[in-house]
């Protein structure tokens, strides 16, 4: 209803549209193959299905997963191999062991450079000792320059203020 008289009447809803049972029906001379809605002349024949006799329901997922396309491609192209055997873990976890071996020493290297250096004044002399104090010398001057000692500066002076500090009541020695 409008308050125009000359306004067409609009329905609320469509009305329902029977549909075919085959929306593409046969062409001249072909027989109809059955449709997937089409009644099953054969009551006694079950319809094609596609039930898998040794699906397990409780393998679903209860809730709708997320699935990254990459991720599902990622799988696809590259399915994930076997599990590593006993020699295979011992192998993984000797190179995860090397790298974190390398990675200390390469941070103790540049962070503490000091301590190569006193090692080296603390052994007897002799021409590899030189030579280590020598590169030891040179390798922290170079270090300075970057500023890599200042941490441990910062550690050694605040252990020093620790130390020196005058404790109330605490007797000195």
């Amino acid at each position: 209803m409008s308050d125009r008289p000359d306004d067409p009447e609009i329905p609320l809803a469509p009305f329902p549209v029977a549909i075919p049972a085959n929306p593409f029906p046969p062409l001249e001379g072909e027989t109809a193959e059955p449709y997937l809605d089409d009644p099953v002349e054969d009551a006694t024949q079950d319809p094609p299905s596609d039930w898998i006799e040794t699906a397990d329901a409780h393998d679903l997922p209860t809730a709708p997963q997320p699935v990254n396309a990459l991720l599902a491609l990622g799988r696809f192209a590259f399915p994930p191999g076997e599990p590593p055997d006993e020699e295979g873990v011992a192998a993984r976890d000797r190179r995860w062991t090397s790298r974190i071996i390398v990675l200390a020493t390469v941070f103790l290297l540049i962070f503490n450079a000091a301590s190569i250096q006193n090692w080296s004044r603390q052994q007897a002399p002799g021409w590899v000792t030189t030579t280590v104090r020598r590169l030891a010398d040179v390798w922290a001057e170079q270090l300075a320059q970057l500023g890599a000692d200042q941490p441990r500066q910062a550690v050694r002076e605040g252990y020093e203020a620790s130390r020196d500090a005058d404790w109330a009541g605490t007797p000195k020695r």
